[in-house]
């Protein structure tokens, strides 16, 4: 049975194919090319991802991505799609579950989102459950900067999928709702508000407050 990581490292790959090297994605700066260089140097360079959490170290993050990225295009998709090498941390079957399903799922729409007339994919079952868990999880850590209290549940409301994540109670004394499938909460999750399809009620001011907050993983 294929991981619903190794499932969306497929999609990805898939997405990266279908755009020339230098498309745009949702990344700021980033062209397609970039982001695969992103990916690749994530997997095979692990002395180069604390620079993506620690702002003292991303000169060299991002120097050895730029080395990546000066490899062409179709490789860099090859060396995507063949997944870390056995030394890599990622190689580890629970870390690659945990740490690249969302990762690619992200990635993915990250290319095919910042392309016209997009329309969002229709994920089979199991990967929005699996989606959906990873919103849960993190919500905390996802939204600690939202200063306002927030509930965030699937379009058909069922099986207990509300779950506070903000941290004071909205003007109103309810909480801002923010409703979409999985998928999208985890794309907003990450900062990708303006391409993201949710839908948000609440008090006035309490939802923008939580419009202005910053967003990111």
């Amino acid at each position: 049975m294929v991981s619903h990581a190794a499932a969306e490292r497929a999609e990805f790959v898939a997405a990266l194919q279908a755009v020339p090297a230098g498309a745009p994605t949702l990344c700021a700066g980033w062209t397609a090319l970039d982001l695969a260089a992103h990916v690749v140097a994530r997997e095979r360079r692990p002395d180069s991802t604390p620079g993506l959490m620690i702002p003292a170290l991303a000169g060299w993050t991002d120097r050895v991505r730029n080395g990546y990225a000066r490899r062409p295009y179709p490789e860099l998709i090859d060396l995507v799609a063949g997944g870390p090498p056995r030394t890599s941390l990622f190689a580890i079957p629970g870390v690659d579950a945990a740490a690249n399903f969302g990762e690619f799922l992200i990635h993915t729409e990250d290319v095919r989102r910042a392309q016209p007339d997009w329309e969002p994919r229709d994920l089979d079952a199991d990967r929005r459950e699996a989606a959906w868990s990873a919103v849960r999880r993190g919500s905390r850590l996802y939204f600690r900067k939202v200063p306002v209290a927030l509930v965030l549940a699937r379009p058909d409301g069922a099986d207990g999928t509300e779950i506070a994540a903000g941290a004071r109670n909205a003007a109103d004394g309810e909480p801002v709702r923010v409703v979409g499938e999985p998928e999208e909460l985890l794309l907003l999750a990450a900062g990708r508000r303006t391409h993201a399809r949710v839908t948000v009620t609440g008090h006035p001011d309490a939802v923008r407050l939580f419009e202005a907050t910053p967003l990111s993983l």
